[in-house]
């Protein structure tokens, strides 16, 4: 069964570390085997869906038995939310490599920050696809973890980002929902990305950014 849930703060992001059972006591050596799950169990969820996977087949394409399987989760479940968590260290990775958090003026931190998300997006447009779509399927308790993960995680930093924008010029609009609106526009390329025909140019992006931009009147 899975153990009580415990957020575990790191810098920015916030992640529940202990939603799944695992026996292991080194914590370094399970996440690497959570991250061996994640990478085995994509490729087949991409190819035929959460639903259709077996957790045997996860095993396999892990390269783990069944028994190494349950040693570090408890149910398909927990790999779906592992994928979540797993998209979102992935963009806090690919935005702490940029220039994003060292840049000083506000309004040129989220003009960058919103480029290097929807970069991010199109490069891994069937992770984005997968959580998004796939989620439904989570139990009710796994189901309240990723969305709360995501409110503090993904929510919470264009918080923060619009936030700091507002102190230089007014933000017209409640912020949390707008934190939201911009989540979700990001995620356009991804689920939507089909309407452009094609992998999304850099006017298409630049446009979206505008877009966002011009309805935070703020540009």
């Amino acid at each position: 069964m899975p153990k009580k849930v415990l957020i575990a703060k790191t810098q920015s992001h916030v992640f529940p570390e202990d939603l799944m059972f695992a026996s292991a006591k080194d914590t370094s050596a399970v996440e690497k085997k959570h991250q061996k799950i994640v990478d085995g169990a994509s490729k087949t969820f991409f190819k035929k869906g959460y639903h259709p996977t077996t957790i045997r087949e996860i095993a396999r394409v892990s390269g783990m038995s069944m028994g190494q399987l349950y040693h570090y989760i408890s149910s398909k479940d927990d790999v779906l939310y592992l994928m979540h968590k797993h998209m979102q260290k992935v963009w806090y990775e690919y935005l702490r490599k940029s220039d994003v958090e060292e840049t000083k003026d506000p309004l040129q931190k989220l003009t960058k920050a919103l480029h290097q998300t929807l970069e991010f997006v199109i490069e891994n447009k069937k992770l984005i696809q997968f959580v998004y779509t796939e989620s439904k399927y989570l139990d009710k308790e796994h189901l309240r973890i990723v969305l709360e993960m995501d409110y503090n995680n993904v929510i919470g930093f264009w918080y923060h980002l619009l936030k700091e924008v507002n102190k230089q010029k007014p933000v017209k609009g409640d912020l949390h929902f707008l934190a939201s609106l911009i989540a979700y526009i990001n995620a356009f390329p991804a689920i939507r990305g089909w309407t452009l025909r094609g992998r999304p140019t850099k006017k298409n992006l630049d446009s979206l950014i505008t877009f966002i931009l011009t309805g935070l009147d703020i540009i």
